[in-house]
């Protein structure tokens, strides 16, 4: 039998690699301790995100590679633990010193179910583990508190306001602060001015990710709030018909102006199964945010199926992915966060110069 020591666990932990990254569990320094009684090995291994979409493919690995290794060894236990990295940026760290990375949830043009995609991503990382925040950036027609079930208005600490919270998501909107019946009527620089609020003014205190939901459109308000905003990367929500997918262009081409990544696209009302018969019907195409995005040359980070409980759990504050009776649904959401959350763990990766690609999920 192969001597069992802690040297003999880390060498046969480098044969685990990090499908995203390219490297080993130990070169990238994920393996933060290795404890041995006996014959059984306890692992702890620490991803950069609790998001991780091979999160659980990773333990497996990690445990086969040791038996493989060391025969014999008796039990192999896994502790799988998380540290989101952080998007090192000066102007964000002035304006939201706790926040670790911001992500804009955009889109080319209205009626594409971009809000209702912004509060399921948040709080499907919420239910994975991370600290989050999500920021109703749409002035003019704020629609989180109705989406996250969050009535009232926020208190004071100091001289800055304290974020609302529900489902384990802390939110800032305008529709906290004005008269729901009064319309917002603001020029361009005053909405721009609010959502800089919502940042400087605002006690969000530690957080792994800070979601904003924009206004949909490519327009001088959309510049503004993307210029003003110091974004880790985007995500451009789209349908699959055409005329959806020239605005998801546009909207690609707005943050390239600018220069912020996009982490890739949703495909949003892909198809729709009936709840009678299970027949699939493609009311709105399909595939045409993968097409988007392997022409854009960005990551296609999945789809989301039409379900009545969307348009349910919009009007009654319950986020679709919370509902277990449309596990489909659920499980469509919550994959497209991870991928998420891993093209920023990719991208923060390569701007400390760890070797680190894109990839076209799937």
């Amino acid at each position: 039998m192969k001597e069992l020591t802690e040297a003999a666990v880390l060498q046969a932990l480098r044969n685990v690699k990090d499908p995203d990254l390219h490297r080993d569990i130990v070169t990238l320094n994920f393996v933060k301790d290795v404890t041995i009684r006996g014959d059984d090995v306890a692992i702890t291994i620490e991803l950069t995100t609790p998001a991780c979409p091979v999160r659980e493919d990773l333990k497996a690995a990690a445990v086969s590679a040791v038996r493989d290794a060391i025969p014999g060894v008796g039990s192999v236990s896994v502790d799988m633990t998380s540290r989101v990295t952080q998007h090192d940026n000066s102007q964000k760290a002035a304006i939201l010193p706790g926040v670790k990375n911001t992500i804009a949830v955009a889109s080319g043009k209205g009626g594409v179910g971009k809000s209702t995609v912004a509060v399921n991503l948040a709080v499907a990382l919420a239910r994975d583990g991370a600290s989050v925040g999500l920021v109703d950036a749409d002035i003019y027609g704020p629609s989180i508190p109705m989406m996250m079930g969050i009535k009232g208005r926020p208190q004071v600490k100091g001289t800055r306001l304290v974020p609302l919270e529900n489902w384990g998501v802390k939110v800032m909107s305008i529709g906290f602060l004005v008269d729901p019946m009064q319309a917002v009527i603001w020029r361009g620089p005053m909405a721009s001015g609010a959502v800089k609020q919502f940042m400087s003014d605002v006690e969000w205190g530690e957080l792994d990710y800070l979601i904003f939901d924009l206004p949909p459109g490519t327009g001088d308000i959309q510049l503004t709030l993307v210029q003003t905003i110091p974004l880790t990367g985007a995500v451009v929500v789209t349908t699959p018909q055409d005329i959806s997918l020239a605005d998801a262009r546009k909207g690609f081409a707005m943050f390239q102006k600018v220069n912020v990544p996009v982490l890739g696209i949703i495909e949003n009302m892909s198809y729709y199964v009936c709840a009678h018969c299970g027949n699939r019907d493609n009311i709105f195409d399909t595939g045409g945010g993968r097409r988007a995005a392997e022409e854009l040359g960005v990551p296609f980070l999945g789809e989301i199926p039409l379900y009545t409980s969307i348009r349910v759990s919009g009007d009654n504050g319950r986020p679709a992915v919370l509902d277990d009776q449309a596990k489909e649904l659920a499980d469509s959401i919550s994959l497209i966060a991870r991928n998420m959350a891993a093209q920023i763990s990719i991208r923060n990766a390569a701007a400390r110069a760890v070797p680190a690609v894109d990839i076209q999920l799937t």
